[in-house]
């Protein structure tokens, strides 16, 4: 089998599935292997028979058949009861579809799940019976794990800052890699630091005598909607250490010390940030009120269900890490059995993340280059 398994190249590149008119067939059925998912409607793609783009009311859809009709019938491709002719072919190109390019190197849940059912479970196996959900949920938890430390499941985000200086963590959010805001004429993207000395805390509510202020009905302590503390860090305009010097006399007395022992991340005006994991948004300086803010992040791999997928190089390892974890918590299990899974599912996830590290040779030679040149103090 090659590569592509049933898929063809066309398939693949295309997002298309072909056949071949034999001038009495009407009905066709779509395949996974061409359409993953399956369309659910007409509107999801475009029919072509020789290349002749064929009217959507000549045909009904229903998954996962596709039927034509003798309705608008195009005399020079089909027969009079809408059947494409015989030798001409008939392609169906969905368009109402994400880019999927690359998803060959993924294995999908449902496919982890079923060849572990396969190869793993049953008489004469290590694990004699286990259900689907039982499968499924460590499955998940595994690709969880993963996700952080051997996929490296980095997603990115873009939105224009709105005047609340606030951005919502998505909600597969794990931990950020970068944040930056992107200029508008050319792209380039200017890194943000966290403001690690500031916040927003919860906010409570006192009287003229410094009390704490209380709901007359249920004796919980009343809250503001946000602390003085985020108010002041977002209406502060302080000039920075970069701020643009007008005179030789400025100039030479920041010359002369008084940028001794600066941080550098602070020595300059690209804006800051902080996160309020508490209330899940990310807060932004003054200055950047309206640029385009861009959100690299990793995910948990767990947002929709087309997410949860595998690379092929960490397959062998989650089939262990599954294996490990039904073992470990099962009560009739030997345990130097579910011992011999933990080294091997260690083994596999080591194997793994080395496979998916990314580390190439020109890049890192390139990197030791910039190494060997001499920095002043």
């Amino acid at each position: 089998m090659g590569l592509l398994g049933t898929t063809t190249q066309e398939s693949y590149y295309n997002i298309s599935q072909s056949f071949s008119g034999n001038g009495t067939a009407k009905v066709f059925q779509l395949l996974t292997t061409s359409f993953d998912p399956l369309p659910t409607n007409e509107n999801q793609f475009n029919v072509f028979i020789n290349s002749r783009q064929i009217s959507s009311s000549n045909y009904t859809y229903s998954s996962p058949n596709l039927t034509f009709t003798n309705t608008n019938v195009d005399d020079e491709v089909q027969e009079s009861d809408g059947a494409p002719k015989s030798g001409l072919a008939v392609v169906v190109k969905q368009i109402d579809t994400a880019e999927s390019y690359g998803n060959y190197q993924y294995v999908k849940m449902r496919d982890v799940i079923n060849n572990f059912m396969v190869a793993y479970v049953g008489e004469n196996k290590i694990i004699s019976k286990a259900s689907r959900s039982l499968v499924g949920f460590h499955a998940q938890r595994g690709i969880q794990e993963f996700s952080y430390d051997v996929l490296r499941s980095e997603k990115s985000q873009e939105i224009e800052l709105p005047p609340s200086l606030q951005m919502i963590l998505p909600h597969d959010y794990v931990n950020y890699v970068k944040l930056s805001w992107a200029e508008n004429e050319t792209g380039i993207e200017h890194i943000l630091y966290p403001a690690t000395k500031t916040g927003n805390p919860k906010a409570l509510l006192q009287d003229a005598d410094y009390n704490y202020i209380f709901d007359n009905s249920t004796g919980k302590l009343l809250t503001a909607e946000n602390s003085d503390t985020w108010t002041k860090y977002s209406t502060n305009t302080t000039d920075d250490a970069t701020k643009d010097r007008r005179t030789q006399e400025e100039l030479h007395d920041v010359y002369i010390g008084q940028r001794y022992g600066i941080d550098p991340q602070f020595a300059q005006n690209n804006g800051s940030f902080f996160i309020d994991n508490t209330r899940g948004k990310i807060h932004f300086s003054s200055n950047l009120s309206g640029k385009i803010i861009v959100l690299r992040y990793i995910s948990d791999s767990l947002g929709t269900d087309d997410e949860m997928q595998v690379h092929k190089f960490a397959e062998e390892a989650l089939y262990k890490h599954i294996a490990y974890s039904i073992l470990s918590t099962s009560a009739n299990i030997m345990p130097g059995i579910a011992a011999q899974f933990k080294k091997e599912r260690f083994a596999a996830m080591r194997n793994a993340k080395l496979r998916l590290s990314n580390l190439k040779s020109e890049e890192i030679t390139q990197i030791m280059r910039g190494k060997s040149k001499h920095i002043k103090h």
